[in-house]
């Protein structure tokens, strides 16, 4: 029933829109989400992927003004304009080498729910500990602009760990600059800026390698995804930003280790059957 079909695009880009900013892994709430709703063929797993558009959609979005600042700057040669650009560059790159690489085998072997519990879990306690670290090690960069390239470098390479599904890729990037010296403010900042690179080309990439599998069906279902997640995602950028103006993701954490540990619970005494 095409009724049934939209209703699940409308709740995973629901999903995704809500989950993709938050240090708590989009990837593996849609996972999760998609093997209870039986929404996990290969179709399916294109869906996900693409729908992530709609959230970068609403970082750009959000940001428009600062993306225009920083194009037009690119044009006149503006030294902080080509700056926040190089600095996007050398941190998407190290994802962009090891996704090319590895993705094919990370998803095989680990996009599945119990992969995805475990990754909650020990993200969850490395979220604790950074926190704790940031008390007793005070941040030294409070703007982005402040930036460098070797911090770049660093956020870059912990985003390469956010390929594992359960690790977030808002929560590897954020954490990680926090862990190398970034405020919490700038982090969260960094990491919406370096998501648009980083999904714009992962959603290009499966689009055309799987491009055999979409038919004109599938338009309605992948835009009702889309918007979903676009005005989803749009009201946690701005909700974001603002909480961690004044708070710790100790929160997150928790709900991650809850959710891990659920998910780990019910997998074992088998209470659903997951997909393994």
């Amino acid at each position: 029933m095409e009724w049934l079909i939209l209703a699940k695009a409308l709740l995973l880009g629901i999903v995704e829109g809500l989950t993709e900013f938050l240090p708590v892994s989009s990837t593996g709430h849609l996972i999760v989400v998609g093997d209870l709703i039986g929404f996990n063929n290969n179709t399916g797993k294109v869906f996900e992927v693409v729908i992530q558009l709609g959230a970068i959609l609403a970082v750009v979005w959000e940001y428009r003004a600062r993306f225009s600042h920083v194009a037009c700057g690119m044009l006149a040669r503006e030294p902080a304009s080509i700056k926040f650009v190089s600095n996007l560059i050398v941190a998407f790159l190290p994802s962009a080498v090891i996704g090319f690489l590895a993705v094919g085998a990370i998803k095989y072997y680990l996009f599945n729910p119990v992969c995805v519990a475990l990754a909650l879990v020990v993200g969850g306690f490395i979220i604790l500990w950074a926190e704790r670290r940031q008390i007793d090690i005070p941040p030294r960069v409070h703007d982005v602009d402040a930036m460098d390239w070797k911090d770049a470098l660093k956020v870059g390479v912990a985003q390469v760990f956010a390929m594992v599904p359960g690790t977030s890729r808002s929560g590897a990037t954020i954490i990680g600059g926090m862990l190398f010296g970034l405020d919490r403010k700038v982090a969260t900042e960094f990491s919406f800026f370096l998501a648009v690179p980083t999904m714009f080309a992962a959603t290009i990439y499966d689009v055309f390698k799987h491009r055999d599998l979409f038919t004109a069906a599938d338009i309605p279902v992948f835009a009702v995804g889309m918007v979903s997640s676009f005005i989803s995602a749009f009201i946690v950028v701005r909700w974001l930003i603002r909480f961690v103006s004044g708070h710790t993701f100790n929160v997150f954490a928790w709900y991650r280790i809850a959710f891990g540990l659920i998910i780990l619970a019910s997998w074992y005494w088998g209470w659903v059957a997951w997909t393994v």
